[in-house]
């Protein structure tokens, strides 16, 4: 059964994925892996490896930008995300460009793929903000993986939750406690939970790594880059040059 933040995120997710895509999806690029608002791009930073061959698997695939990229490098691609409105621009892509993703609607605490499918994994802001369950999605991307896969994901870095997610002035100044863990909660009219987000420190992510049987191979915080000017939600030059924003994960199977 999904959880109360599975449901709560996946009508979110489908009221809001056409907004979601007209503001940010000139930026993801229809065929294009960003990792990330600072613009960490695949193509430069290859923290995948060579995928041309391989089965590739991305979780929380939006509409499936990462995954076309992918497809372009020559992988065999698979591509699931909770949310049906994003999907649909994920087939409204695939017939604007003719590169084609095999998507699926799916949870990403109960993956639809059977063990050892795939040879690398993937997620670029997917899934992993918003589950309450993060050891589950670590469980199953281990599930899915070969011995010896690669898993690679992005989530806001942890420190973020310290500040204010604005991105002038006000977002510089800590106000409540890193450690306090907390989701973040958005509530309709009646009440109803609408939206979460959870905030894990760096802590929790390596403890929950390590627990799954995942070892990490890496860990990058983007800098932010001279010229980019674009502000994303809490995201903007004035933050980035100050706090890191992004924290990307590399990990392999044991």
């Amino acid at each position: 059964m999904p959880s109360r933040s599975s449901r709560a995120n996946r009508g979110w997710w489908d009221g809001n994925a056409d907004d979601y895509q007209a503001e940010h999806g000139p930026f993801l690029r229809d065929t294009g892996f960003v990792w990330c608002p600072e613009g960490l791009d695949e193509a430069e930073a290859r923290l995948l490896g060579e995928v041309r061959g391989r089965d590739v698997l991305e979780i929380g695939c939006g509409a499936a930008q990462c995954a076309r990229w992918l497809v372009t490098q020559g992988a065999r691609v698979a591509a699931f995300d909770l949310s049906r409105g994003q999907l649909l621009h994920a087939r409204r892509i695939d017939e604007e460009t003719g590169v084609r993703v095999p998507v699926v609607q799916a949870d990403a605490e109960a993956l639809p793929f059977a063990p050892e499918s795939f040879d690398a994994a993937c997620s670029a802001f997917g899934a992993l903000p918003f589950v309450a369950d993060a050891a589950a999605v670590f469980g199953e991307v281990r599930r899915v993986l070969r011995p010896g896969g690669r898993f690679v994901f992005s989530v806001s870095h942890p420190i973020r939750w310290a500040f204010p997610d604005d991105p002038g002035p006000r977002g510089l100044t800590s106000d409540r406690s890193y450690f306090d863990r907390t989701p973040y909660e958005e509530r309709d009219e009646h009440g109803e939970l609408s939206y979460v987000e959870h905030h894990r420190t760096m802590g929790d992510w390596m403890s929950l790594l390590a627990a799954s049987g995942l070892a990490v191979t890496g860990l990058v915080e983007p800098e932010w880059p001279q010229g980019h000017e674009r502000v994303w939600g809490g995201w903007s030059p004035l933050r980035g040059r100050q706090l890191p924003g992004t924290a990307i994960f590399s990990c392999a199977r044991i």
